[in-house]
């Protein structure tokens, strides 16, 4: 049973994670009046997230040298950093957003490890008919801290009354401020009793395998990294996730200021990143519980998830072009086609990561969903930075989600799938 505690406190440390990342995005306009943030501070509190996997490599080979405990200990502390540099009372404003950055940097770092180890924890704690439930839910929880971002937020932070910040009183951006300064607070309270539970307890790996292929002998760090880079089939899956995955990640962190030229208030906005994040959690467990059950289906899910997304995500985008197109510009359409994108994007994440594994076994797991979520926020961290000079018109942006999707269906559809891992589990076990 220790399995699902070491479960419970890596989904956790996940969850914070995505809660500190996604902080500002969805109380951007009260964030601009309480500290006299600009849109392109906005965009690169959210850019933080992908800037922190530039030393990816380096958690990798942490990950596969020192293993899990180590890694673990060592993300959460950053994270204690981070949240702690954000609370640090002072006055002077342009001090204070220099540290709030300082702390979305040191957050930004520990998304290595909360990202690329679902897999190689239960590959080491799980049997192989709990390993894609396992993945799914270490890996969902901080997609579901991000969504709990767009709900706690607009809740607690009231938005501001003027549309300029110059416009508004004093006594309102100091009220606004005290807010936002107790969800920091908050967050950083949250993360200091996770450390201090890992600290407490989180053993590296079980007495025993659970299976076969957590006992068997996996490649070397410099193996493994040749043996992706000259893997045809690998290359192209890990685009068909990168590709639209960073893209949606990159148009979720600033998902109000995308709502905002067709009148979707702040509060509206949260809801809208809240439900789409949560329905892509719950589907995600789900869909992963069935391949625990009906094996070798992998290709088939992800084929009938990105259908969903590309046709979703252009009905979205055609809507907010109503001018254009004339369809009906509602709550409840924008409500239906974000929420639905949301759910069938997100609840793919875990059978990329189970389908990775599997087609370049034995690569170790944290090193071959380390390099695909690198590539995921690098192309996230492209459109946050093109995003910063173009804001004025998204336009483009909302026409990046259906063309991403169009691509990874195709890339899917082209893939020759194959289970390695699951062969020697089921085959070399019996």
């Amino acid at each position: 049973g220790r399995r699902w505690l070491v479960l419970l406190l890596f989904s956790l440390l996940a969850f914070a994670q995505g809660l500190v990342w996604n902080t500002w995005g969805p109380i951007q306009n009260s964030a601009c009046q309480a500290y006299g943030f600009s849109s392109w501070d906005i965009a690169l509190l959210v850019l933080w997230g992908p800037i922190g996997f530039l030393p990816c490599f380096a958690f990798m080979w942490l990950l596969d040298k020192r293993g899990l405990r180590v890694t673990v200990l060592l993300t959460s502390f950053l994270m204690v950093l981070g949240t702690g540099l954000r609370c640090v009372p002072i006055s002077d404003l342009i001090l204070k957003r220099r540290l709030i950055h300082g702390g979305q940097m040191l957050n930004g770092l520990a998304g290595p490890t909360v990202m690329n180890a679902a897999p190689f924890l239960s590959t080491t704690w799980f049997s192989a008919d709990e390993r894609a439930t396992a993945t799914a839910i270490a890996s969902m929880l901080s997609y579901l801290g991000g969504a709990c971002a767009f709900l706690v937020g607009p809740l607690l932070v009231p938005a501001p009354n003027g549309t300029s910040p110059f416009l508004a009183s004093e006594s309102s951006r100091i009220h606004i401020k005290d807010r936002i300064e107790t969800v920091l607070y908050a967050e950083f309270g949250v993360v200091c009793l996770i450390f201090s539970a890992t600290l407490a307890y989180f053993p590296p790996r079980p007495p025993l395998p659970p299976s076969v292929a957590a006992a068997s002998q996996r490649l070397s760090y410099r193996r493994s990294i040749c043996r992706l880079l000259s893997n045809l089939r690998f290359l192209m899956i890990a685009l068909a996730y990168a590709i639209p995955l960073g893209v949606f990640a990159g148009w979720s962190g600033v998902l109000d200021l995308v709502l905002t030229p067709v009148h979707v208030s702040q509060v509206d906005a949260g809801w809208i990143g809240f439900w789409s994040i949560v329905g892509g959690c719950v589907v995600g467990i789900a869909m992963a519980r069935f391949a625990d059950f009906i094996r070798g289906m992998l290709k088939l899910i992800l084929l009938l998830l990105f259908s969903g997304a590309t046709l979703s995500s252009t009905w979205f985008t055609l809507t907010c072009l109503n001018s254009i197109t004339h369809l009906p510009l509602t709550t409840v359409t924008l409500y239906t086609s974000c929420i639905l994108l949301g759910v069938f994007l997100n609840s793919s994440v875990p059978i990329f990561f189970e389908l990775f594994v599997e087609t370049v076994y034995p690569v170790p797991e944290g090193i071959t969903c380390g390099v695909v979520t690198f590539l995921s926020n690098m192309f996230m961290g492209v459109l946050l930075f093109f995003l910063t000079f173009y804001h004025t018109e998204l336009s483009w942006f909302n026409w990046c989600l259906p063309g991403s999707c169009l691509l990874s269906l195709l890339l899917i559809l082209c893939f020759r799938e194959s289970y390695d891992r699951l062969y020697l589990d089921v085959v070399v076990s019996v």
